[in-house]
């Protein structure tokens, strides 16, 4: 066993001071104010390993053109089938950006060219290839707005829409279609994908930055009874969008928080924008959207939110416990505490600070980095 000390805990759901976090194997044994087992290192703070629930990691290579990405399939519009597990390569060197960064878990989605992009992937950054990397599924990738419509997705291959109103024809009549199927035994592969959508066994994982993009998903929602979660929402300018997404008990995946609007939607994308999300109330983690922000980045980004009003303890909380829950993962990672993965990021210095970068990270109990 080994125990590692600590002045300052941030467990993921509380702080602790002067304690010792002890590891079995690959788990958190107990947290005791003695240790329990060999000395591993005494540290200014432990926190959580860092978690993100929407990126393209592996998808979007460091060091490769964007020609030879694998994050946006073009031969059709609905690809319910894809999966970005098989997109992946676990030799992508933003990977070892971000273990060293405490970043040891993603949820890689396709992009957001397609209106149906394929397969959530939820994975460990640190395996070795992506069999061992998968721990389990966040659902289904779909993208409204500006995206789907655009020029460059009309010259794809395929089913393509040129408005907005014709992507959402499109995923409306591939919805009523398998609705219309009454034998199991009758449907499609793909269709027995977008069943499981409107069974509400699995979520629909919206890309969507727009109020009335937003209200537009809304209504298909409310047709089909989905299950969904908005990702991106950074033009949302007007607090109300946000107060009917709390109050509808719908989260969202917020981000990328950093740099400038690429395209017209958005063009309203500012950082004053996370206030009207923090006074909603509304439920939500933060992302980086991989490439977009670097993923080693993903806790450098609370101190956005920090600044408009989260506290130290909430923003930690966001890029770890709420973070898991989102993509589900909580049972093992976001927290430390008995029986969950001993995934630690292991600081010398406040990491508020902004000078401080970690020392040492464990993953599931191995030592997977240390600083020079």
């Amino acid at each position: 066993m080994l125990s590692l000390k600590t002045e300052t805990l941030y467990t993921g759901t509380k702080i602790s001071h002067n304690v010792h976090v002890n590891i079995k194997d690959a788990v958190v044994d107990s947290i005791s104010k003695r240790p329990k087992g060999k000395l591993a290192g005494e540290f200014h703070t432990l926190t959580p390993a860092f978690v993100d629930p929407h990126c393209h990691i592996g998808m979007f290579r460091a060091g490769e053109p964007s020609a030879e990405a694998d994050v946006n399939d073009e031969m059709d519009s609905i690809l319910p089938l894809a999966d970005a597990l098989d997109g992946v390569q676990m030799d992508d060197p933003a990977f070892s950006d971000s273990v060293s960064a405490g970043v040891l878990y993603s949820c890689v989605l396709p992009g957001s060219a397609n209106i149906i992009g394929g397969m959530s992937a939820v994975i460990r950054n640190y395996a070795y290839n992506t069999t061992e990397a998968l721990i389990t599924r966040a659902g289904l990738k779909a993208a409204f707005g500006y995206n789907t419509s655009s020029p460059t997705s009309q010259k794809r291959e395929g089913r393509r829409a040129s408005t907005r109103m014709g992507c959402l024809a499109l995923f409306r009549s591939e919805l009523a279609k398998v609705a219309a199927v009454k034998k199991k035994s009758s449907l499609t592969l793909e269709q027995k994908v977008l069943r499981k959508i409107l069974n509400g066994e699995m979520t629909l994982r919206c890309h969507v930055h727009k109020s009335d993009d937003i209200a537009a998903v809304l209504r298909v929602a409310d047709e089909f009874s989905l299950k969904i979660t908005i990702e991106h929402a950074c033009n949302v300018t007007d607090i109300r969008t946000f107060n009917d997404l709390a109050r509808r008990g719908i989260p969202v995946i917020y981000g990328p928080v950093e740099g400038i609007g690429p395209k017209t939607e958005l063009r309203d994308m500012n950082l004053r924008n996370i206030r009207n999300l923090l006074l909603s109330g509304v439920e939500f983690g933060i992302m980086t959207d991989h490439d977009v922000n670097p993923q080693s980045n993903l806790f450098y980004l609370t101190r956005h939110f920090t600044r408009h009003g989260l506290s130290k303890e909430q923003a930690m909380e966001k890029v770890t416990r709420v973070n898991a829950a989102m993509i589900g993962i909580d049972d093992v990672a976001g927290t430390v505490e008995r029986g969950k993965w001993a995934s630690l990021v292991c600081w010398n210095g406040d990491p508020f600070s902004m000078l401080s970068y970690p020392t040492k990270v464990y993953g599931e109990g191995k030592l997977l980095y240390e600083s020079e």
